[in-house]
């Protein structure tokens, strides 16, 4: 295994990135509400929006328009995250204008990213979770071999083509030279249950994919969310699906943190 220079984050016990192979499984709404149910548990959590080409965590807490506090503290410039819902949160979303489209190559974005972590004034974090875009590209790259990792969450939805892209994401952290356990896998999306019909499941992406792909992957099948309108509707208005009312959600997030913690 090769050696790299890794970033210090002084205060920050646990880091976890979230991870699939291809985007609209809905990693970052897993990501965002993993993180939400972590610091009910009354936990110091942080989480980190490392896609840079497409951030969408500010959307999903509703700040959008927050501008993080900057300041110089030993001619070192220092970001201080943006807080809500017991999550202090940073993303790239924060610091360019709102719409504006990022067009970097590969290397300057793994610049940033890294920059990202090492001039936030993070504090005294339980729980860090990283947001990671889809794919195995030079972020996942640069955070894996610098950060010191817990380990890693795959997100996948039950059918095939999500599953093969999943097991790439996998097989970049099993790589001999990287060699980041795998914590578990997510199923979103496992069955749709309509509106006041929770005993209702109909699986429309397939079933067991999550099952099969922890079983392969030699982890464990860390929790399956359903697809309900009220999540996405939640996000959409910058709320957890704690701020909703359906309780099969809620608890499908609470067993997941049980079983990570």
């Amino acid at each position: 295994m090769i050696n790299f220079e890794k970033i210090n984050l002084p205060g920050v016990k646990n880091i976890i990135v979230v991870a699939s192979g291809k985007g609209g499984v809905g990693k970052s709404t897993v990501s965002a509400n993993l993180a939400v149910a972590l610091a009910r548990q009354g936990l110091s959590v942080a989480l980190v929006d490392a896609d840079i080409y497409g951030p969408s965590i500010p959307k999903m807490f509703g700040v959008e328009n927050a501008i993080p506090e900057v300041s110089a503290i030993e001619n070192q410039e220092l970001i201080f995250p943006i807080e809500k819902n017991g999550v202090k949160m940073i993303s790239i979303g924060f610091l360019v204008p709102k719409g504006q489209g990022l067009i970097w190559r590969g290397p300057m974005a793994a610049k940033v990213i890294t920059q990202l972590f090492e001039n936030t004034q993070w504090g005294n974090i339980d729980y860090m979770i990283i947001d990671f875009p889809p794919g195995t590209g030079d972020i996942q790259l640069t955070t894996v071999q610098k950060l010191n990792l817990l380990g890693a969450i795959i997100v996948t939805t039950p059918q095939e083509i999500a599953l093969n892209d999943a097991r790439k994401a996998l097989s970049m952290f099993t790589n001999a030279d990287i060699n980041i356990p795998i914590l578990g896998i997510i199923e979103n999306m496992s069955w749709f249950t309509p509106n006041n019909h929770s005993e209702e499941k109909y699986y429309i992406f397939g079933k067991g994919g999550g099952e099969k792909l922890a079983t392969e992957s030699n982890s464990i099948l860390l929790g399956q969310i359903p697809l309900v309108v009220e999540v996405g509707e939640a996000a959409e208005k910058g709320l957890s699906v704690y701020s909703q009312n359906n309780n099969i959600v809620v608890d499908a997030f609470d067993k997941i943190v049980e079983k990570l913690i």
